[in-house]
């Protein structure tokens, strides 16, 4: 079964790097990520295809704290909202369920906001797809390169 989910926390090049690399995505759509309520502000993100028999959400939603500041609500957390945007209510108590479990293995608490899908906004064509386009830019060499080891080092059975 194709599922989507919303994940936000990060640059979104980063992001869209980080779940390319996860055998069972079917497409990352890079882009910008919005809710309701006090979350109607657009903010960084991707939208993930996947197929859920070959990729478990537990799996992706760790993947996600691990590759971005998910207990730290910095000063950036605007433009880099840390968040889950759920399509249904199950899924929004799915991966609540989750992150509670999930919190059990961080020392600080989990800042990562679970919010309804609203709307989204694809980026501008030139810097979607940017790691593959670009891998050895200085950027995704600092910042997106350490991602993709620890995705090796964290969740090898389901890296392509």
């Amino acid at each position: 079964m194709l599922v989507s989910i919303g994940l936000g926390g990060g640059c979104h090049w980063c992001t869209e790097a980080v779940f390319q690399n996860f055998k069972g995505v079917q497409k990352v759509q890079q882009g910008y990520l919005s809710s309701n309520n006090k979350y109607t502000s657009f903010s960084e993100g991707i939208i993930v295809e996947y197929l859920a028999e070959k990729l478990p959400l537990k799996v992706l939603i760790h993947a996600h704290l691990l590759t971005h500041k998910s207990t730290s609500n910095h000063s950036r957390r605007e433009t880099y909202r840390s968040a889950i945007y759920c399509y249904s209510n199950d899924q929004q108590k799915l991966v609540t369920t989750i992150l509670n479990q999930l919190q059990l293995e961080f020392s600080k608490p989990i800042v990562t906001l679970v919010l309804p899908f609203k709307d989204f906004r694809e980026s501008r064509e030139e810097i979607q797809d940017y790691y593959t386009k670009n891998p050895n830019k200085p950027f995704c060499i600092k910042y997106i390169h350490p991602k993709l080891q620890l995705l090796q080092e964290e969740f090898s059975n389901f890296i392509k």
